[in-house]
């Protein structure tokens, strides 16, 4: 086949991979694409060596080998993150299965800790990582220990700030990182 016949099945095969994925990341799917995603590659490094005379079919076939990168990039990410049992929605789906009414909603408030519960997760993991990246020692760093620095510095910001909704982030400055609270937008 011709790289004009190649990039249209390459372009579709890869729209269903990566609607696959996403099924399989949602728990539609029970198995990982493993088959599609290898025959999306094959496709994909068939004119890998090729040089493509045709601007717009060079400049497609670019696109769509790096769009294809990207997401296997970012699923690698993911299935690593469910490895770990840190991913959300896989997260929310176990929680789901756990709860003794499967039918009824979470209420408002269960929504807002889990939704707090998460924050806390990424800015405990942000600033650990920024720790380590500064070399500075991350063994006396505890998820708890985060909460308990937000919960003391609370009430001054609120005041300061005017709300309650408030969004942490952490930043390095000097070499030390530290965890810095703005407005949410």
């Amino acid at each position: 086949m011709a790289i004009a016949e190649d990039l249209p099945q390459l372009e579709r095969l890869l729209g269903d991979l990566i609607t696959k994925y996403e099924q399989y990341f949602i728990g539609l799917e029970k198995r990982e694409p493993l088959k599609m995603l290898a025959d999306v590659e094959k496709l994909a490094r068939r004119y890998a060596g090729t040089p493509i005379n045709n601007t717009m079919y060079k400049y497609k076939y670019t696109m769509l080998v790096a769009r294809l990168s990207t997401y296997r990039e970012h699923w690698n990410r993911i299935l690593r993150l469910i490895e770990e049992g840190r991913y959300s929605r896989d997260r929310f789906i176990r929680d789901l299965r756990q709860r003794p009414n499967a039918g009824e909603s979470p209420s408002r408030e269960e929504v807002a800790r889990q939704h707090q519960d998460m924050e806390l997760d990424r800015i405990y993991r942000e600033y650990r990582e920024a720790r380590i990246s500064c070399n500075l020692p991350v063994d006396k760093i505890s998820r708890d220990l985060i909460a308990a620095t937000i919960n003391k510095s609370k009430p001054n910001l609120v005041s300061r700030l005017g709300t309650e909704d408030l969004f942490y982030r952490v930043v390095v400055e000097n070499g030390k990182p530290k965890i810095k609270a703005s407005q949410r937008k």
